[in-house]
């Protein structure tokens, strides 16, 4: 069955809103493992905006889990993140207007500094993923890079509406895992996942892991975070 990273920058976004110290997610980072998360993910950006280096630090010395550190391809965070050492680096695109990540890393056009990021993250030996959307030619690129797995961004299907748009969308996203399999890489997802749609996504053949953010925080409003957190598991642990 898929790992569950739970994705927990939007604490830090909370946080961020008053510049105070509270919420803390290093404290949610604890909550997320109780609640089953086998993964704690935070994404590290160029402007700070929410998650800060004094975060990855805590987080790196406090989670028993693996932790995931996602980043762009700039070289002060990669260095960042080659001392800090996560476990896992999942590379991602990065632009300052966006609300969240829009799509996927354009490794055709950037691929000089994709395999520059690769080569100091593995030097440092640390696990990396790049996070890419379905699309073919990004994908058979990925191997040659020298990443260890690929995150499917799954952002266009869980905006579609269900039934055909959906369905074309799951399509997509099942034949791009196959094709990331066949390459030998691991296979993961995220982006706009959710406790409605994730049930799809965790079925696909070897899925390996999942990364979860947004739902989670928004359901630990009403439900607290340790339990949020257990409910999607459940949800994916069903799928067999």
């Amino acid at each position: 069955m898929p790992e569950l990273g739970v994705n927990i920058d939007h604490v830090a976004t909370l946080r961020q809103a008053r510049r105070t110290y509270e919420p803390d997610p290093v404290w949610a980072g604890a909550a997320a493992e109780l609640g089953g998360a086998d993964c704690i993910t935070i994404h590290l950006r160029e402007d700070r905006r929410h998650i800060q280096d004094r975060d990855l630090e805590l987080l790196r010395q406090t989670v028993s889990v693996k932790l995931n550190l996602e980043l762009a391809s700039a070289e002060e965070i990669v260095a960042i993140a080659c001392r800090v050492k996560p476990d896992q680096a999942t590379l991602v695109p990065e632009r300052r207007e966006e609300v969240t990540t829009e799509g996927g890393l354009d490794v055709a056009g950037h691929r000089d500094a994709v395999a520059r990021s690769i080569d100091k993250l593995h030097d440092a030996g640390i696990y990396v993923s790049l996070f890419l959307d379905p699309d073919p030619r990004q994908l058979e690129l990925a191997k040659s890079l020298g990443a260890d797995a690929v995150e499917l961004h799954t952002g266009q299907y869980a905006l579609s509406k269900s039934g055909r748009p959906q369905d074309d969308e799951l399509a997509k996203l099942v034949a791009a895992g196959k094709q990331i399999r066949a390459a030998g890489l691991a296979l993961h997802a995220g982006h706009g996942l959710n406790y409605h749609n994730v049930h799809a996504i965790a079925a696909i053949s070897d899925m390996h892991e999942l990364n979860i953010g947004h739902a989670i925080i928004a359901r630990a409003v009403f439900v607290g975070l340790q339990q949020a957190v257990r409910e999607i598991k459940n949800l994916i642990d069903a799928v067999r």
